[in-house]
């Protein structure tokens, strides 16, 4: 499944500035082969995402963090990532697109910001749903720069789709 950002806002709720993911590359459950709607909640346990970003020399953010030195936030960089988990309602969904994403991050773990990041740089996202209990699913969730890690974070979010 690749989708581009015009795909991604049909899904996400999200606009810029606080639109964190540029498109998606994949979304699978190792070890399984089922159509996209074909699953259930109990299959996606394990899924992965993996999306991509583009943080723009223009991006607003830059402007105020810092002028002389932009980098990313932290708090974006964590967002990014949740952002990125969301796409796993693309399994359980025949046609995710526009439909209402009611998406709420509850909790944030283990957050480590490895290595900065900087104006036009191509990110890739990997998350990992670890467990997933009603509509909460947890997450292990990784951001790269050409095969570098730059952040990680487990989080934990609402999610639902209406």
């Amino acid at each position: 499944m690749k989708l581009n950002k015009e795909q991604v806002m049909l899904i996400l709720p999200h606009r810029d500035p606080f639109l964190f993911v540029d498109s998606v590359e994949s979304v699978t459950v190792p070890g399984m082969d089922k159509a996209d709607g074909d699953y259930e909640i109990k299959d996606v346990q394990g899924a992965e995402v993996v999306a991509h970003f583009y943080t723009r020399k223009d991006h607003p953010i830059f402007a105020g963090h810092f002028p002389d030195y932009p980098i990313f936030p932290g708090v974006c960089q964590v967002e990014m990532m949740a952002q990125a988990t969301s796409f796993m309602v693309c399994l359980l969904e025949k046609d995710p697109y526009g439909k209402k994403m009611d998406v709420a991050l509850l909790g944030v773990d283990n957050a480590r910001f490895r290595k900065p990041i900087f104006p036009d740089m191509h990110l890739v996202i990997k998350t990992k749903t670890l467990k997933i209990r009603g509509p909460f699913l947890t997450s292990e969730c990784q951001v790269f720069h050409n095969d570098t890690l730059m952040s990680e974070v487990t989080v934990m979010a609402s999610l639902k789709m209406a």
